[in-house]
């Protein structure tokens, strides 16, 4: 793997540092009535910089490239790995670490109340869930040979793609009613052997590495 370059540092921390200061300021005064302008002058940016690195104010906070997540998770999976075991390990493993993937972090809970506050975000979180479900059964579909009309694929990525999304509603749940990361993280571990308890056989075994 080549090493990150010195440009790619920079615009990598650039763009950290822009969505750091949005969400600061979205969560203190609601997604709604941020501009991209007050955006760029809180980060010390200019707007067309901002816009270089974010296509709409939406992206500040749900870019579109976590469509990939499911897919590239299946994608990265071990040799003998099924596509819903390596989802399952991946989860796993970010809820141990307590990862901002999951919203396993402190300070998640303003910000999981100004997305809920936010009907463009609720519309986003539906897209990318749908997007994600696509992206994941276009590549189970790759990489099985599944015939063109083979229903395989999609109804397969529709049952990782619920057991994803469940999770992620159920730990909001807990972050509204004032649980820590800390104290969600076992009862959500505990969730994720009753989920992966009611995918079938067929599910769990679907494309082996």
């Amino acid at each position: 793997m080549e090493a990150e370059g010195l440009r790619e540092r920079k615009k990598r921390r650039t763009r950290r540092h822009i969505t750091e200061v949005a969400a600061g300021l979205f969560v203190e005064h609601g997604f709604d009535h941020v501009t991209i302008a007050e955006v760029a002058a809180a980060a010390d940016v200019s707007v067309n910089t901002v816009y270089n690195y974010f296509e709409t104010k939406e992206d500040l906070v749900l870019p579109l490239h976590q469509e990939q997540r499911l897919a590239d998770i299946v994608r990265a999976r071990e040799p003998g790995e099924s596509a819903a075991a390596a989802v399952l390990a991946h989860l796993r493993a970010e809820v141990r670490r307590r990862d901002r993937a999951l919203g396993l972090t402190a300070g998640y809970a303003g910000v999981h109340a100004m997305m809920l506050a936010a009907p463009t975000l609720l519309a986003r979180l539906y897209d990318l869930a749908v997007r994600m479900n696509a992206r994941l059964a276009e590549l189970l579909a790759a990489e099985t040979g599944a015939a063109p009309g083979d229903p395989l694929p999609e109804l397969v990525a529709s049952q990782i793609g619920w057991l994803h999304g469940h999770l992620l509603t159920e730990i909001g749940r807990g972050t509204e009613a004032g649980r820590t990361p800390d104290d969600l993280a076992e009862d959500v571990l505990a969730l994720l052997d009753v989920l992966e308890s009611l995918l079938g056989e067929r599910v769990l075994t679907y494309a082996v590495r």
